[in-house]
């Protein structure tokens, strides 16, 4: 039986840890054998961690992780404790007689929810996260670099759970392209294929969804803007497949598995976000690749696994999930 999610992928392992403190928390992809990698980022608020490196242009073409991470800016400090746990085992790019390993990440805003907003993800999260990464499928929801996300912020209306979500397709020739995301949407989230709203901004007696579709194409007025600040938002994710590709390949497929988070937030790649995709792959599928085909299933698995991140969610005091709406609004 093939594994599901983003671990279907021959060569990958998934990780999270949650903390306890306070909803946040930081997930890790892990390609010991290393992967090609690529990233796309449309958001004007982001950040990230050695994105610089995966420029088709620059050198090095391997990555042996990718960090997703809570806590804002200083969740970067989860790479440090992921880039400790392939130290310690030997994994990384050979330099002569060294090793370093290449650990890329991105962040999202998640310190408005309750608890001490200075506890956030730090090394010791992204070491424990390194150390938890298997094979299995991953939960989903509000775990890891999910724990702390929520939708809706936009239109002056009360906001719902994000999380985490993980989707995969396999075609019959062996080929998988596969999806993990963290959503911490300004927008709403919209189901592609039927236009209804999942999960977003709701008006203030929570009795209804302010639909920001409505809301912004009637100007937006009567009501603030975001709540939070540039880059307190911020979707995040990785796309990735067996297919052997080169890392301009690698960094169209970024490109085109955007498309699945436009189909499904709204807005999306806002100025007060910072909306950003990585790419992998491993080349354990050695037939010849077809980047269309897989820019294009890895939308897909991108729309399917930010679906299941907002369903998957569990709610806080306030801030409810989808599994914690009436039936009026679902």
């Amino acid at each position: 039986m093939h594994a599901w999610g983003i671990t279907a992928v021959e060569g990958l392992e998934l990780g999270h840890h949650t903390l306890t403190q306070r909803p946040t928390g930081c997930t890790v992809v892990l390609a010991r054998g290393g992967a090609v990698g690529g990233v796309d980022i449309r958001g004007s608020s982001p950040g990230t961690r050695e994105t610089a490196l995966l420029d088709p242009v620059n050198t090095v073409d391997v990555v042996h992780a990718v960090v997703l991470s809570g806590g804002s800016a200083f969740g970067l400090d989860a790479a440090s404790g992921v880039m400790r746990y392939l130290d310690e085992r030997d994994i990384g790019y050979r330099v002569g007689p060294r090793t370093v390993p290449i650990v890329v990440g991105a962040i999202l805003f998640d310190l408005g929810l309750e608890g001490d907003t200075r506890v956030r993800p730090d090394a010791a999260c992204g070491h424990a996260a390194a150390t938890a990464a298997s094979r299995a499928t991953s939960a989903e929801g509000s775990v890891g670099a999910g724990a702390g996300a929520t939708v809706g912020k936009l239109g002056g209306g009360r906001p719902m759970r994000g999380g985490f979500g993980t989707a995969s397709v396999r075609l019959p020739n062996g080929l998988v392209v596969a999806a993990a995301v963290a959503v911490n949407a300004v927008g709403d989230v919209v189901d592609p294929t039927t236009g209804a709203i999942v999960a977003g901004a709701r008006t203030q007696d929570g009795s209804a969804f302010v639909d920001l579709r409505a809301f912004l194409r009637g100007g937006g007025a009567g009501a603030p803007g975001t709540t939070g600040t540039p880059g307190g938002n911020t979707t995040l994710g990785i796309v990735a497949t067996n297919a052997r590709l080169t890392k301009s390949e690698a960094t169209k497929v970024a490109q085109m598995a955007q498309d699945g988070l436009a189909r499904t937030i709204y807005p999306a790649h806002t100025t007060r976000d910072g909306d950003t995709v990585f790419s992998l792959a491993t080349g354990a599928w050695t037939e010849p690749a077809d980047v269309t085909l897989i820019g294009a299933l890895a939308a897909d698995v991108m729309a399917e696994a930010i679906l299941r991140a907002v369903r998957s969610a569990s709610g806080l005091t306030g801030i409810p999930a989808v599994a914690d709406l009436t039936s009026a609004l679902r």
